[in-house]
C-alpha cells in the first residue's frame, strides 16, 4: 500500500503557491470580476476554480494525462481549443462595461463554468500534469494525484481569493465608467498575453 511521502511535501507546497498566486487566465478573470462584480458574488467562481482544479488533478491521475503521452495530438489540438476559448472571453471582458454572458444578462462566472473552464485553461492543464510527473508525494501516481489535488485545494483558494480581493478593493476607484472601461480593456489585453506561449508553440516553429 503506497502513502504520502511528507519529505516531498514542501515541494508539492511551493509548486502550488507559486503557480496558483503568479498571473494567468483565473487570476486576470478573478481580479476582473472582483472590481465588476465584487468579493462575494465572485465566490462561485472562486469555489469553481478550486473544484475545477482539483477534478483535473485527478482525472490526470486516473490516465488522461498518459492519453496526452501517447497521443500528443490531443494536447495540440486542445491547446487551440483554449487560444480561441481565451480569445473569445477576452472580446466579452474588453468590450463591455461589466462582464457579459449569454442573453446580455451581467453576471459573473458560475460554479460550473469555473470548473469547465479549467479543462480549457493552459495553466491548469501545465499545472497537473507538471505536478503529475514531478512532485513525488507517493510511489502510486494514482495516490500521488489525490495528495497534490489536497495540496492545490489548500493552498490554491487562498491565493486566488487573493486576486479578487484586490479586484474588490480597487472597485471605487474603478467606479468611473471610463476607468472601468480601460481596466477591463488592459485585463482583455493581459488575457491575450497569457496566450504567448501556446502562440510560441504553435506558429512559432516556423521563424
Amino acid at each position: 500500500m503506497s502513502f504520502v511521502t511528507l519529505s516531498a511535501l514542501p515541494a508539492g507546497i511551493l509548486f502550488a503557491l507559486v503557480t496558483s498566486i503568479t498571473p494567468g487566465p483565473n487570476n486576470t478573470m478573478l481580479l476582473a470580476s472582483g472590481v465588476n462584480f465584487g468579493f462575494r458574488r465572485t465566490l462561485p467562481h472562486l469555489s469553481g476554480i478550486s473544484v475545477g482544479v482539483v477534478l483535473l488533478m485527478l482525472s490526470v491521475g486516473v490516465g488522461l494525462g498518459e492519453a496526452f503521452v501517447h497521443f500528443p495530438v490531443l494536447y495540440t489540438v486542445l491547446e487551440v481549443v483554449s487560444v480561441a476559448y481565451l480569445l473569445y472571453l477576452a472580446w466579452k471582458i474588453g468590450t463591455s462595461g461589466e462582464l457579459k454572458l449569454r442573453n446580455g444578462e451581467r453576471r459573473p462566472m458560475r460554479f460550473h463554468e469555473a470548473i469547465a473552464f479549467q479543462w480549457v485553461n493552459p495553466k491548469a492543464w501545465m499545472m497537473v500534469l507538471t505536478a503529475a510527473t514531478t512532485i513525488h508525494l507517493s510511489n502510486s501516481f494514482g495516490m500521488n494525484a489525490v495528495a497534490m489535488a489536497a495540496v492545490f485545494y489548500v493552498i490554491g483558494f487562498p491565493c486566488i481569493c487573493v486576486w479578487a480581493g484586490f479586484g474588490t478593493a480597487m472597485r471605487e476607484v474603478l467606479s468611473n465608467p471610463k476607468r472601468l472601461r480601460i481596466f477591463n480593456v488592459a485585463m482583455a489585453l493581459l488575457l491575450v498575453g497569457s496566450l504567448y506561449p501556446i502562440a510560441l508553440k504553435l506558429f512559432g516553429h516556423g521563424g
